[in-house]
């Protein structure tokens, strides 16, 4: 029916994707039983995503079920393996699919074009935690589980010298599978040692890295440690469309701005913008994604950035209730419980005592500081010293003050773009544009982590639910 999801995805697929691009795998006829239709599989795939349907087993049997799946699959009943072997297939298709529903939005309007919002969701993947560590961590998980092994073993010929016992049988039998289970894992760790070499992060140190799907990562969300992916997207606000998405295998989001400014620009050109569409264009990303390289992007694309460093609410008057909450809650003295006087250029601690200036000017990777330091008769019998402000091996405690930056420091030219009255009314408006796209995608389509391993199949997996996501758009204002 004309107006539902469903609708929008048969006639998308049908009259606005190319679907030609699978030719190649799936014009096999002459040989062999009869390929599926793409077009058929993509169709079950994106209603089944639009379902909540992650696991291409359950797709299957919707299309056995449902009435609505059954009409789209045309009566035909495509098994999981073919399900999950054309989902995990589309490496090269997958970026010109969301590029054919990406040009129906801009044709009906649904792009602004003037605003956009950058942020990520971090989803647990096919991957086990525990299978996690360095390559030390993980030879010594493999010599535990061999000295479990020979543990069981030695059990095993006890138990064999003491004679049949039909009491102890299925004991025995339970001991055998758990042997074979762990001299699999054993060996499992030992061949992914040999295969592989220290996993290094981006400031040079080894990290983490997993046995059944390395290019996963370790990941802090607000509800604990995940092994899995970055899904991250780049949203239009006019009707919160994605104009790109990409999931990587990193948790820190600092280092995804410029592939995802890149990949945005690959496909609005595609569709028919500029190379240059996002000069001039306004883009907001949280606080994660303030750093030096970032900023830099956004000033050779002249983007319109606003992206705050992570102490901006600090300088916000609309947060001094928070602020209070947080001087309450420190464990020790933060720099604005130091009170200022300007007549005498000094400021006084908590407990009354004077920190006289000791350097009035010095530079540090483009701030300007300068440094107050104590007397240190003052500190030495202070009853709350453990409290104070830390110090690097001094006996008296110095108090850092950023007064300014030079004129190259795009940090501090953003804090202040952040901070001023334009700025602050801007900023807030990216949690409306980017947030609801992630409750969609991770609430209303059930996507609460990823079914596949390796970054391509992860990555083909989120575009998928990506543009699920815009034609759900497209359903809701162009043919309702």
């Amino acid at each position: 029916m004309s107006g539902t999801l469903e609708f929008a995805i048969h006639t998308l697929v049908e009259s606005r994707m190319d679907l030609s691009i699978f030719d190649n795998r799936y014009n096999n006829d002459e040989t062999g039983r009869w390929a599926y239709d793409p077009k058929i599989l993509l169709k079950i795939v994106l209603l089944g995503y639009s379902r909540g349907l992650v696991s291409s087993r359950k797709i299957e049997r919707a299309c056995r079920e449902n009435v609505t799946f059954m009409a789209l699959s045309c009566g035909q009943y495509p098994d999981h393996s073919t399900i999950a072997a054309f989902v995990s297939s589309m490496h090269d298709e997958i970026l010109l699919l969301f590029s054919d529903v990406l040009l129906v939005c801009d044709e009906t309007g649904l792009l602004g074009g003037t605003f956009f919002a950058l942020d990520g969701c971090k989803l647990p993947s096919n991957a086990s935690a525990e299978c996690s560590g360095t390559i030390s961590d993980l030879k010594k998980k493999r010599k535990k589980i061999e000295d479990k092994v020979g543990h069981l073993l030695k059990q095993q010929i006890e138990a064999d010298k003491a004679g049949d016992d039909p009491t102890r049988l299925s004991e025995e039998q339970g001991r055998k599978r758990q042997i074979d289970r762990l001299q699999k894992n054993a060996q499992r760790i030992e061949e992914w040692l040999k295969q592989n070499d220290p996993k290094i992060g981006k400031t040079g140190r080894e990290i983490k890295s997993n046995v059944t799907d390395n290019e996963s990562a370790m990941m802090m969300t607000p509800h604990g440690t995940i092994q899995g992916y970055n899904g991250q997207a780049l949203v239009d606000a006019k009707h919160q469309v994605i104009v790109h998405g990409e999931a990587f295998g990193s948790g820190h989001d600092y280092g995804h701005l410029v592939p995802m400014v890149d990949g945005a620009k690959d496909n609005l050109h595609s569709i028919g913008h500029e190379r240059d569409c996002f000069s001039g264009r306004i883009l907001t990303a949280d606080s994660n994604y303030h750093c030096t390289s970032n900023l830099e992007k956004c000033e050779q694309e002249s983007i319109d950035a606003y992206i705050p460093d992570i102490r901006f609410r600090r300088r916000d008057s609309r947060f001094a209730t928070r602020r209070g909450d947080r001087l309450k809650k420190a464990r020790r003295f933060l720099p604005e419980q130091f009170q200022y006087k300007a007549s005498e250029d000094h400021y006084i601690c908590p407990r009354g005592k004077i920190l006289r200036l000791s350097v009035k000017s010095t530079v540090s990777q483009g701030v300007i500081y300068r440094y107050y330091a104590s007397n240190e008769k003052d500190c030495k019998g202070c009853p709350v010293k453990s409290k104070c402000i830390s110090t690097s091996g001094s006996k008296r405690r110095h108090l850092t003050i950023a007064i300014g930056a030079e004129p190259s420091n795009l940090s501090w030219k953003m804090a202040e773009k952040v901070n001023s009255e334009k700025g602050r009314k801007i900023y807030p408006r990216r949690m409306a544009i980017a947030e609801p796209v992630f409750a969609n995608i991770r609430v209303q389509k059930r996507l609460d982590r990823f079914t596949l391993r390796g970054k391509i199949k992860v990555n083909i997996q989120w575009l998928l639910y990506c543009i699920v996501h815009n034609i759900e758009k497209i359903a809701s204002y162009a043919f309702a």
